[in-house]
């Protein structure tokens, strides 16, 4: 069972490349904010509002500039979604990876993100096809650590909690949660910023690049 966002796809530097162009397109509009500030912001609102919050540009504008400049908004808006057709990537090995386990073990994906837009990352990243179970946010209205989106995972996997390895990058929604009701639990350490050097509360298992999922298996087995 896997999270989606920073742990089969590199989301945060997704966010950064789009931002950054859609800093650059605001500015060249007539926006008066330095690019470094304007970065801060943006890493301030997704940390408050999370990475889904679809008014973010407008929170941003009320911060930088004082007030919602429609003509700069879409400017920006516009460079964003540019940008965003073509920097979306899988971290390396991803695909080589669960193919590899596809052989033996069923393959879930749950993610807090829309269902349309957790559909639209796996297709682009060519994972359809290989997974098994898909949960999203719209599945259940409620975000991990909420026991329902795994627990609605587990009902269609038509497996047990102990049966189970859940692999994510947070502590607190991807491993707490899965813990919580008695899966087993890997940290995906490559889609981290603050890395910790010792097994977190909830944490059996870390691991540096996604192939390194292989030996986790075979020690589990």
């Amino acid at each position: 069972m896997f999270d989606l966002d920073n742990t089969l796809i590199d989301f945060f530097h997704f966010k950064l490349k789009c931002c950054s162009a859609a800093i650059d397109a605001m500015i060249k509009a007539g926006l008066k904010v330095k690019k470094k500030k304007a970065i801060g912001i943006f890493n301030q609102l997704y940390e408050k509002y999370g990475m889904e919050y679809k008014y973010i540009f407008q929170e941003f504008l009320k911060i930088a500039a004082g007030n919602i400049d429609y003509r700069i908004l879409s400017y920006g808006l516009i460079a964003y979604r540019k940008e965003r057709i073509g920097c979306l990537n899988a971290y390396p090995g991803v695909k080589e990876t669960i193919r590899r386990l596809k052989k033996k073990y069923k393959i879930a994906i749950i993610s807090d993100a829309p269902r349309q837009k957790a559909w639209m990352r796996i297709d682009l990243m060519g994972l359809d096809k290989l997974v098994d179970v898909v949960i999203t946010f719209d599945d259940t209205r409620r975000k991990k650590p909420n026991s329902l989106p795994f627990i609605k995972a587990l009902k269609r996997l038509k497996l047990k909690p102990f049966e189970v390895l859940m692999v994510g990058d947070s502590i607190s929604r991807d491993m707490q949660g899965a813990k919580r009701l008695g899966m087993k639990t890997c940290l995906a350490l490559y889609g981290r910023t603050l890395k910790p050097k010792r097994l977190p509360k909830g944490t059996d298992f870390m691991i540096n690049r996604i192939c390194d999922l292989m030996k986790v298996v075979k020690k589990i087995n």
